[in-house]
């Protein structure tokens, strides 16, 4: 292979969104960490030491070769299914917020899920690189992967999180599709999906208020419609350029999470639409750049791996933006490399720096 130099749009782009991120994180969560922890500056902190941490894992994952998840990938995959196992057993995941999505002791862990969407996507790349003639056999290309990601998805359900087991399903379609799926396999992945997706909702009281106040906040605006209202509230208040960095009012405890799910009606509110646009032309930017890099890659691994990173990242940031634009119901899902969280942040920059092995060591 011949090596090339990273690409720098694609890690500019990437590192804007970082910059931003830790920006916006302190000014929405200021009021948050002076009331929970009596420190204004606790979750700043934090996410400064999370961006410092993942920024040394990208620095690895973009000078180790990429080969190496091809080797391992069953174990990664294991290895990710076993601490979704964890997680669910009282006394080692940690509940919050009545879901048990943390594994860890005391201040530090992580999110077993944001690791099983990249184990999916590396065990994918190296099945269909071995597989790829079977693509258009149910039996023997697309049922393994089925069987692998329903486990997964179960398992994330349970916990419950019904947010990112959808995103799951999301990624696994779109790979399907992208490495020449049959059209009715796909169309039956969907008649069994998207009827089970509406019994996960209905089957459980606060789901199906999401559900229906997402159909029609202004029907319950001072409880179920409640956080999409102030979310809507927030982007159309902030204007053309916003009301000015730090003059948020919806951060005073009107948004429920406004430093993670709600971070980008922070940003349309204090920075303005234009600000929101400029959000958007990155993750734009990084679709561009990892696709590119996906099709310009001739190793098999690299490329199906290049493009699972790639809509990996990108699934993530459309599914919370349409959330706080009420385009789809309240899921929990962050916004990536911006919204507040350790395993997520870490994670993804980790996948970024192997887009950026990949993109170096183009054949």
């Amino acid at each position: 292979m011949n090596k090339k130099s990273i690409d720098y749009i694609l890690l500019f782009a990437v590192l804007t969104l970082l910059v931003i991120g830790i920006t916006m994180i302190f000014s929405a969560s200021s009021i948050r960490g002076e009331e929970l922890f009596n420190d204004s500056y606790y979750f700043l902190k934090k996410q400064i030491l999370f961006a410092v941490i993942g920024l040394i894992a990208m620095l690895i994952a973009a000078n180790v070769d990429y080969h190496f998840f091809k080797r391992h990938a069953k174990l990664i995959l294991l290895l990710s299914i076993i601490l979704l196992v964890l997680v669910l057993i009282p006394g080692l995941g940690k509940k919050v917020g009545g879901s048990r999505r943390w594994l860890g002791i005391g201040s530090l862990g992580g999110q077993p899920s944001e690791v099983a969407k990249l184990a999916l996507v590396i065990y994918i790349a190296q099945f269909y690189t071995r597989k790829n003639s079977l693509i258009k056999n149910f039996k023997k290309g697309i049922l393994p992967i089925l069987i692998v990601s329903g486990i997964m998805f179960l398992l994330i359900l349970v916990e419950p999180d019904l947010g990112t087991a959808a995103l799951l399903l999301a990624l696994i379609f779109t790979m399907l599709f992208a490495n020449g799926a049959k059209i009715w396999h796909l169309l039956g992945m969907l008649a069994v999906s998207i009827p089970g997706i509406f019994w996960a909702i209905f089957r459980e009281p606060y789901r199906k208020e999401r559900f229906l106040a997402f159909l029609d906040p202004w029907s319950d605006p001072l409880d179920s419609g409640y956080h999409i209202i102030q979310s809507l509230l927030a982007l159309g208040s902030g204007g053309l350029f916003g009301v000015g960095l730090g003059n948020s009012h919806q951060k005073f405890l009107y948004l429920p999470e406004p430093g993670t799910d709600f971070i980008f009606a922070i940003i349309g509110e204090e920075l303005g639409f234009l600000a929101t646009l400029l959000v958007l032309l990155l993750y734009l930017v990084i679709a561009w750049k990892g696709l590119k890099i996906s099709y310009n890659t001739t190793d098999r691994f690299g490329s199906i791996l290049a493009m699972g990173i790639t809509v990996m990242i990108v699934l993530q940031a459309m599914l919370n933006i349409a959330v706080v634009t009420a385009s789809v119901p309240i899921t929990g899902i962050t916004l990536p490399f911006i919204s507040y969280g350790g395993s997520s942040l870490v994670l993804f920059l980790f996948s970024v720096g192997i887009l950026l092995n990949i993109s170096k060591n183009q054949a």
